[in-house]
């Protein structure tokens, strides 16, 4: 709800610029930024509450709990009082914990004199009032649970969950609704659209349309793969590349305003001799013919797993095929991806007798291109996962691309709002663009010096964050297309490796590291670095973390929901945990041979995962200080090193500086990278710890940093590699 409440006061702000009201919009500027109810954000409510207790204003934190009583609670029916109660009761026990923690007893003792009255009679308080006279409180057995981190962030979580739940029940009214309405509608109008236009094909043809034996409700299926084969034949000569797998669900589906993605590249043949994706069909491509018992006899698709001298010795052939052969082809190829999408696994058959009387190998089943078996670290995690799952979680609806860069991605991340996207490549250049409802560049910014981080802002989301190599932190005001600050970093370790924000946007974190010479050689000891906190508001440094046992290098850094918790991974390899309302080292433990590339938080927060240097996939419990509970190894084309082509032809070897996995909205499944295009996996609570669901595909160079976008309805992937290319698909989840 509070997306849709943000995009409709800005529906309603530029409808009142437009008609001249600049006295109303200053009133409602006025009005939204007193607002108690926060946009219906649960997240900043959450934020009002905690500063309230941190600042130790007890009247501050009452009004506004009654206001919410009375905005809120009071709606509701009686059963769920006893809720709000507890909930309460918990608020000021928070509040009173906290004043001990501090060492603040004359706050305690306020407490308790102000509300002697209220609480006195309420039994769950009776033995509360002697709590400003023990002297360790913290070891008594009746008040030590509520001095554990775990307490508070459960009692913070199930009071998120109960304001989530309370706004999505809420009656909204029309307006709020008005772009789901158009939306569906749209949809609507496409399904019909897509419908007559296929009906209008067959009129004018006046010929039979070739069925293959399939079920009638995927026929349209096959009448959109001839088509796509049509066009891709008509681009390049027939190869021995394999038409990417389809799901039949998308027949009932909307055609979406993006394009399909680009072919993957094959196992046989390098990214140059890959097959460029294609563009939009035109309006009325002519359909295909031909009969399927003349297809299995004629022509016999090529294995994907040839040699290469097989391949090459396949292509002079190929290219003096008479006319009606290359189709005879691509419907060869149309029934292996049919197959792929009916047969059954292969332990239960190991061949399936073509309908042309010839014998022809089951076509696999996995959903991971060949490429993502390259070696035996990959196969350990596709095999091992089952490929493909019976009960498919997402469709991808479409796949987009955007090809502004002209050299490697180092990042691409999008804001939390889920309308901007900013990507960074090695030559410095940055573009901030959108993909909703057009994909359009915003802004392009052209840095002297080198770039190795990025990060948005979280208040306002519209700045961005910008680390050089040269020691130079820039606050970058997207709106305005206009640097806000620049800053200065030590001039020992000029190198800014990592940027994280807090959620509640009142700081964010620097990490900064001395110069490690050539990038290609390997040290044999990590290389220093810093850990740095900065305020958002005054621009200036707060304080500088201690990183023990040495001062090393940080690659990678991420807060969770709240921002009380700060995990980091080392060039040491190992991961340190911060308390961010202490700013100290909670715990720390070693987690990898070699460097911590990319680390994040559950979506319970209870547990760490993490991507190292020698390419294990780990997930830590973080309240039992390193101790593993899963493990998996990843392909090395998921890991790194990745080598990154520049746009003047130079390469060079770097370690990952964006992130190697993103979660989706409920923290099930995971996007990682690979030699072709995202991954998704399954996070199962069993043996092997992951399983492939879903292979993004579309791209002709290796994946080099992914993020996922699940702000809007449909979750949005994106995936950039190093040949500059960006690809955003668009899933649909399918609900079990």
């Amino acid at each position: 709800m509070g997306s849709a409440v943000e995009r409709t006061d800005e529906h309603v702000r530029e409808y009142l610029i437009y008609r001249g009201f600049t006295s109303t919009l200053k009133h409602m500027d006025t009005e939204i930024k007193s607002d108690k109810d926060k946009g219906f954000r649960v997240d900043k409510i959450i934020d009002q509450l905690q500063q309230f207790v941190q600042s130790f204003d007890l009247c501050g934190l009452k009004e506004y709990w009654q206001y919410l009583d009375r905005r809120l609670f009071c709606r509701l029916e009686d059963v769920y009082r006893s809720t709000v109660n507890k909930l309460r009761t918990s608020l000021y026990r928070f509040y009173v914990i906290n004043t001990i923690q501090k060492g603040n007893l004359e706050k305690t003792q306020e407490f308790f004199q102000k509300q002697a009255l209220e609480l006195q009679s309420q039994t769950e308080w009776r033995d509360w009032f002697i709590l400003p006279f023990i002297v360790t409180p913290e070891q008594n057995p009746a008040f030590s649970p509520y001095f554990s981190r775990q307490w508070a962030d459960t009692f913070l979580v199930s009071l998120h969950n109960f304001l989530s739940v309370l706004f999505q029940c809420m009656p909204q009214p029309v307006l709020l609704s008005f772009d789901a309405g158009l939306t569906e509608e749209n949809e609507q109008l496409r399904q019909k659209l897509f419908v007559l236009q296929t009906e209008s094909r067959e009129q004018r043809e006046g010929k039979e349309t070739v069925h293959h034996k399939l079920p009638l409700y995927v026929q349209y299926t096959d009448r959109l793969g001839d088509t796509e084969l049509d066009l891709v034949s008509s681009q390049r000569p027939v190869s021995n590349a394999t038409t990417p797998s389809r799901n039949f669900f998308s027949t009932f589906l909307p055609q979406g305003r993006r394009t399909p993605g680009k072919l993957p590249q094959t196992s046989g043949s390098s990214p140059s001799q890959a097959a460029v994706g294609r563009k939009d069909p035109p309006t009325n491509p002519p359909p295909a013919k031909s009969k399927e018992g003349f297809q299995a006899k004629e022509v016999k698709p090529v294995s994907s797993q040839a040699s290469p001298s097989e391949a090459a010795s396949s292509q002079p052939q190929q290219a003096t095929l008479p006319p009606s052969q290359p189709r005879q082809k691509r419907v060869q190829d149309h029934e292996k991806e049919r197959r792929e999408l009916f047969s059954k696994p292969p332990a239960q058959t190991a061949e399936k007798r073509g309908e042309g009387g010839e014998t022809e190998p089951l076509a696999d089943t996995s959903s991971v291109p060949p490429e993502s078996c390259s070696d035996s670290r990959s196969c350990r995690s596709g095999g091992d996962g089952g490929g493909l799952s019976a009960e498919q979680p997402f469709i991808k609806l479409s796949q987009e691309e955007y090809g502004e860069h002209h050299s490697s991605i180092m990042h691409c991340r999008v804001d939390a709002s889920g309308r901007r996207v900013a990507s960074l490549d090695v030559d410095g250049v940055i573009k901030v663009w959108s993909f909703n409802p057009i994909m359009q560049t915003k802004a392009t910014i052209m840095s002297k010096s080198p770039l190795l981080s990025l990060e948005w802002a979280t208040k306002p989301d519209r700045l961005l964050l910008l680390g050089s190599g040269v020691g130079t932190l820039r606050l970058y005001d997207t709106d305005a297309k206009k640097t806000l600050y620049e800053m200065n970093i030590d001039e020992t370790h000029p190198r800014i490796l990592s940027l994280a924000c807090s959620p509640s946007g009142s700081s964010f974190v620097c990490s900064a590291a001395a110069l490690s010479g050539d990038s290609t050689s390997r040290l044999p000891f990590p290389v220093s670095g810093q850990l740095l906190l900065w305020d958002t508001k005054t621009v200036k440094q707060q304080l500088q973390f201690s990183l023990e046992p040495d001062p090393v290098a940080v690659n990678c850094t991420a807060f969770n929901h709240n921002g009380n918790l700060l995990v980091t991974g080392a060039a040491d390899g190992v991961i340190r945990l911060f308390d961010m309302q202490r700013y100290e080292s909670a715990m720390s433990w070693r987690a990898h041979d070699g460097e911590v590339y990319s680390v994040e938080f559950s979506y319970d927060e209870n547990t760490v995962f993490s991507i190292g240097e020698d390419g294990k996939f780990i997930q830590w419990n973080i309240h039992r200080c390193g101790v593993k509970q899963s493990e998996q190894v990843l392909a090395q084309d998921a890991t790194g090193p990745f080598i990154l082509s520049g746009y003047s032809g130079y390469k060079q070897e770097q370690v990952p500086r964006g992130r190697l996995f993103a979660f989706d909205s409920e923290g099930q499944h995971i996007l990682t990278c690979s030699s072709s295009g995202g991954l998704i996996y399954r996070l199962t609570n069993k043996e092997p710890a992951l399983e492939i669901v879903l292979s993004l595909g579309g791209h002709k160079a290796p994946v080099v940093t992914v993020d996922w976008c699940s702000a809007v309805d449909c979750g949005t992937c994106l995936t950039a590699s190093m040949d500059g290319k960006i690809k955003l698909s668009t899933l649909l989840a399918q609900k079990s």
